[in-house]
C-alpha cells in the first residue's frame, strides 16, 4: 500500500467502512469524494443538512449497511475482475483513504488505482482510477462505453480525479442485474471541478461559523433532525402559525395524494396484467411483484436503487 504514488494525493491508510478509523479518516471538516455531491444538493442519500451535522459533530443516524451497500462490496472483486479480463494491459489496484497534498480538506477512497502492467506487476504509481459499481436496473446508466454516470457518481469520480491529481479519462464499470456488465467513463472537467472545490469550502465556512442549512425535504434531513433530542420533557412548545398551517396543509394534502396514488396503482396494475414491468418506451415506471401467484406489490424505479 505505500508504495502506491499519485501526482497529489497523499495516503492516510485504509480503513474498513464503518470502524472508528474510518469515520476519523472521513470526520471532521473535510469533503469526501462519496460527500461531495451532497454538498452539490445531488446526493440521493444525504441531505446539505445531514452532512453539516455530521462535519459539526452533531448526531446523525448511526452508518447502516444495507444490502444495496452489502452486495456492492461482495460485488466490487467481480466487477474489478470483469475490467482486468477486458483490460489485460491494466493492473488494478487496492487502494484507501487520501487527501490531497494542498489541501488536506478535500479526500478520497477510489475502489481501485490503475497502473500499466508489466510482467505481472507493476511500479506502483498510478495511472488513473477505476469504480466499481452495481444497480439492479440500468434506468441511470448509459450503454457501454459512454458518458452517460448519474450525475452523484461524477461528482465523486472527478473529486476523486482532483484529490489524486489523476486526470486521465476514468472507466466505471457497473454490473446491472446480476449479469449486464458496462463501461462508461468520466472526463476530468477543471470548471466543474473548481466549482465543487469553491462550494466544499463555503460549505465547511457554514460549518466552523455554525452556520446551519435551512430544512429541506429530504428523508436525510429528516433522520437528522429526529436524532436531535435525547429525552422527552412533558410540555408544549409554541410554533409559528406559518410552521403549523404548512404541517396541517401537507397532511390534508398527503390524505388526497394517497387516495390518487392508490388509483394511479390500480391503473397501472389493470394494464400489466399478468406481466411484471409498466414500460413507457425504454423507461421503466414500476414493477409488480408476485405471491401465490397474486399480485403482492406494485414498486416504482428509482435512482436509489443504485448501490454506491
Amino acid at each position: 500500500m505505500a508504495a502506491i504514488e499519485t501526482p497529489t494525493g497523499v495516503l492516510l491508510g485504509s480503513f474498513e467502512p464503518g470502524t472508528p478509523e474510518w469515520e476519523e479518516a472521513r470526520g471532521g471538516l473535510c469533503i469526501t469524494a462519496t460527500e461531495i455531491a451532497a454538498v452539490m444538493g445531488l446526493s440521493p442519500w444525504q441531505s446539505r443538512f445531514s452532512l453539516w451535522h455530521k462535519k459539526a459533530g452533531l448526531p446523525t443516524p448511526p452508518f447502516e449497511v444495507s444490502p444495496q451497500i452489502e452486495w456492492g462490496n461482495r460485488l466490487e472483486p467481480a466487477v474489478v475482475g470483469k475490467y482486468e479480463d477486458e483490460h489485460p494491459e491494466h493492473l488494478l489496484m487496492p487502494t484507501g483513504t487520501w487527501r490531497h497534498a494542498d489541501r488536506p480538506w478535500q479526500r478520497a477512497t477510489p475502489d481501485r488505482l490503475i497502473a500499466h502492467r508489466e510482467g505481472g506487476s507493476s511500479d506502483g504509481r498510478a495511472i488513473g482510477i477505476f469504480e466499481a459499481k452495481t444497480s439492479p436496473y440500468g434506468d441511470d446508466w448509459g450503454k457501454h462505453g459512454t458518458d452517460e454516470v448519474p450525475i452523484y457518481y461524477r461528482c465523486q469520480v472527478i473529486w476523486q480525479q482532483d484529490t489524486l491529481g489523476l486526470y486521465a479519462r476514468t472507466p466505471t464499470g457497473v454490473l446491472i442485474g446480476g449479469c449486464d456488465y458496462r463501461e462508461l467513463y468520466v472526463d476530468y472537467d477543471e470548471g466543474d471541478a473548481k466549482l465543487m472545490r469553491d462550494a466544499a469550502i463555503e460549505f465547511l465556512r457554514t460549518v466552523e461559523a455554525g452556520e446551519r442549512p435551512p430544512i429541506d425535504g429530504s428523508d436525510a434531513t429528516y433522520q437528522t433532525i429526529r436524532v436531535q433530542p435525547d429525552g422527552l420533557e412533558d410540555r408544549d412548545v409554541e410554533i409559528p402559525a406559518e410552521d403549523a398551517a404548512r404541517y396541517e396543509t401537507a397532511q390534508r394534502h398527503m390524505a388526497e395524494a394517497k387516495t390518487e396514488l392508490t388509483a394511479a396503482k390500480a391503473t397501472l396494475l389493470d394494464h400489466i396484467g399478468d406481466g411484471k414491468r409498466a414500460v413507457l418506451g425504454e423507461r421503466r415506471i414500476a414493477y409488480r411483484t408476485v405471491r401465490g401467484g397474486k399480485t403482492y406489490s406494485l414498486n416504482p424505479y428509482t435512482s436509489k436503487d443504485t448501490a454506491a
